[in-house]
C-alpha cells in the first residue's frame, strides 16, 4: 500500500515540475528571442535500459544497494531538461537598433558581471554613454572584445546608423565595428539562464562568424513558444495532478481502513 502511495506522490511532484516549466513558457510567449524549455520524463525501466552498463551492480557495497533500492520504484523522473532552439518568427519594427538573426544556431553576445552570455534577443538600445546595450543594460560585444576593444558607441548626433547582414556597423556611411556573431560548437551544451540569456559551454572559443549574412536590421525575433500547444499541455498536466491526488486519497483511505481493521481484530 505504502509503495503505491509514494509512487503517486512522486508522479505528482514531476507534474508540478511540468506545471512550473509550462507556466514559464507561457509567461515568456511575448519575450523577444525566448526559446521554449522542455522536459523528458521517464521511469526506472527507461533509466535502466539506457544506463544499465553504468549502474554500480558490480560493487556489492552498501552504497550500491541503496542506489538500486532507490531506483527500483517505477516513479516518473525528469530524465532531461532541454531547450528548443527552433527559430521564432521575425517581426518588423523599423527600429534602427532592433536586430534579428535569421539562423537557428547563431547568437549575439553580451558582457554580464558573471561573464559572456549569448542571446537571441536583439532589441537593443543605448545607455547614457551612448553604448549599445541589451534591455538589461549589458554591453553588446564586438568581434574584438577579447583584445580589450571599447564597446560599441553610437553618437547622439549620428545621422544614419546601419547594420549590414554581417553585423557590421556603419555610422554616417563609415564602417566602425562588427557585432560579435557566434556559433556554438554544440548548441545543446548551452545552459539557459534568467533574462533570456544562455551560458556558453567551456569549449566555445567565441569565434566571430564573418560574412554570416544572418543579421536583419529593423526586425526582432519573437518567442518560439506555441501558445496552443502549451495550453494543451497545461490542461493535460493539471488533469494528471488531479489523477495522482485521487490515487493518493484512495491509498490513504485503504491504509487507514486496514489499520482500523487490524486494531479491531486484535482487540
Amino acid at each position: 500500500m505504502q509503495s503505491g502511495y509514494y509512487d503517486a506522490a512522486g508522479g505528482m511532484v514531476v507534474q508540478f515540475s511540468r506545471l512550473d516549466n509550462i507556466s514559464n513558457n507561457l509567461a515568456n510567449v511575448n519575450s523577444n528571442g525566448f526559446k521554449q524549455q522542455k522536459f523528458v520524463i521517464g521511469d526506472y525501466v527507461r533509466l535502466y535500459q539506457d544506463n544499465r552498463d553504468e549502474l554500480p551492480l558490480k560493487n556489492h557495497t552498501k552504497e550500491s544497494s541503496e542506489f538500486i533500492h532507490r531506483s527500483m520504484v517505477k516513479v516518473p523522473h525528469v530524465v532531461e531538461a532541454y531547450t528548443n532552439f527552433k527559430m521564432g518568427g521575425l517581426q518588423k519594427t523599423d527600429n534602427t537598433l532592433d536586430l534579428a538573426i535569421k539562423e537557428n544556431d547563431m547568437f549575439f553576445a553580451v558582457q554580464t558581471p558573471q561573464g559572456v552570455r549569448f542571446t537571441r534577443d536583439g532589441s537593443f538600445t543605448t545607455n547614457s554613454q551612448g553604448e549599445l546595450v541589451n534591455k538589461d543594460g549589458f554591453p553588446v560585444l564586438t568581434n574584438n572584445f577579447q583584445n580589450g576593444q571599447d564597446n560599441i558607441v553610437i553618437p547622439q548626433n549620428a545621422k544614419t546608423v546601419v547594420f549590414d547582414e554581417n553585423g557590421s556597423l556603419y555610422i554616417d556611411g563609415k564602417k566602425t565595428k562588427d557585432l560579435l556573431i557566434v556559433k556554438p560548437e554544440n548548441i545543446k551544451n548551452l545552459r539557459h539562464e534568467a533574462d533570456n540569456l544562455f551560458i556558453p559551454d567551456i569549449t566555445d572559443d567565441f569565434t566571430h562568424q564573418q560574412n554570416s549574412g544572418v543579421v536583419a536590421q529593423g526586425f526582432v525575433e519573437k518567442s518560439n513558444v506555441n501558445t496552443i500547444n502549451e495550453m494543451t499541455s497545461l490542461i493535460e498536466t493539471s488533469r494528471l495532478v488531479e489523477m495522482y491526488q485521487k490515487v493518493m486519497d484512495t491509498q490513504m483511505n485503504d491504509m487507514n481502513r486496514d489499520a482500523i481493521t487490524k486494531i479491531a481484530t486484535k482487540n
